[in-house]
């Protein structure tokens, strides 16, 4: 039975996940806005048409919200922005975030070091997000260039002078993998160790049950003034 490509089309578009429509619709809003206005579409923008996307299936009957959560990052005229897109169709601005399984070891990092980004170079930035995501990692396993990927907005590091000229003065988003990487991984500190206990502490905690000091004897009861003596103390005449 022949089908036509516009059944097929939308049969192939219920099969793509989730996140894979919010994709190809920020795509078209930013070539309608390129095309209508000759301008890019600012970042908040575009998150907020994809949240009331996403809101309208949790407001209408018989249709299921969508199972997918985005941290989405862009850079428009006012710099670049970090956004959370939630299923439940809110979005939030923050300075870093982590989402997925495993991901609160990330952001209790990310909370404990956020003040320190303002000031920081690429390289650092990488880094502090590299230790991030190793937070989240089992005690056996490491980062290394084969699981780990790293995308950047903005100019070129230090570890970029090839592709500099390439990325221009404000550079572009790019995504680096493989032998890329291995300079970043390179650059990352030690695991902080939990620190000794106290050397005293430590002493009590070694010492064994059977030597600890025998328990003092308890007192022998005083004899209240004017008390009766025992009844085998007294001779019955």
């Amino acid at each position: 039975m022949p089908v036509s490509s516009g059944v097929l089309s939308l049969f192939d578009q219920r099969r793509l996940p989730a996140y894979a429509r919010f994709s190809n619709f920020m795509r078209q809003q930013a070539m309608s806005s390129r095309m209508t206005f000759n301008r890019p579409v600012p970042v908040n923008r575009l998150v907020s048409a994809i949240a009331d996307r996403a809101q309208v299936n949790t407001q209408e009957y018989g249709r299921r919200p969508y199972g997918v959560g985005l941290l989405v990052i862009g850079q428009d005229q006012s710099g670049p922005h970090l956004y959370e897109f939630s299923p439940a169709g809110n979005s939030y601005e923050y300075f870093a975030m982590s989402i997925g399984a495993r991901s609160q070891s990330a952001k209790t990092y990310l909370e404990k070091h956020f003040e320190e980004f303002e000031g920081c170079s690429l390289e650092d930035l990488v880094r502090h997000g590299l230790h991030a995501l190793r937070e989240t990692l089992q005690q056996d396993k490491e980062l290394t260039i084969h699981n780990t990927s790293i995308g950047i907005l903005g100019p070129a590091g230090v570890h970029e002078q090839a592709t500099a000229a390439s990325l221009g003065k404000e550079g572009v988003f790019r995504i680096l993998e493989g032998d890329v990487i291995q300079p970043y991984l390179d650059s990352m500190l030690p695991k902080e160790v939990p620190a000794p206990l106290h050397p005293a502490a430590s002493a009590a905690a070694a010492t064994p049950a059977a030597e600890a000091a025998p328990p003092a004897p308890a007192p022998a009861p005083e004899e209240m003034p004017g008390a009766l003596p025992a009844d085998d103390d007294v001779n019955m005449d």
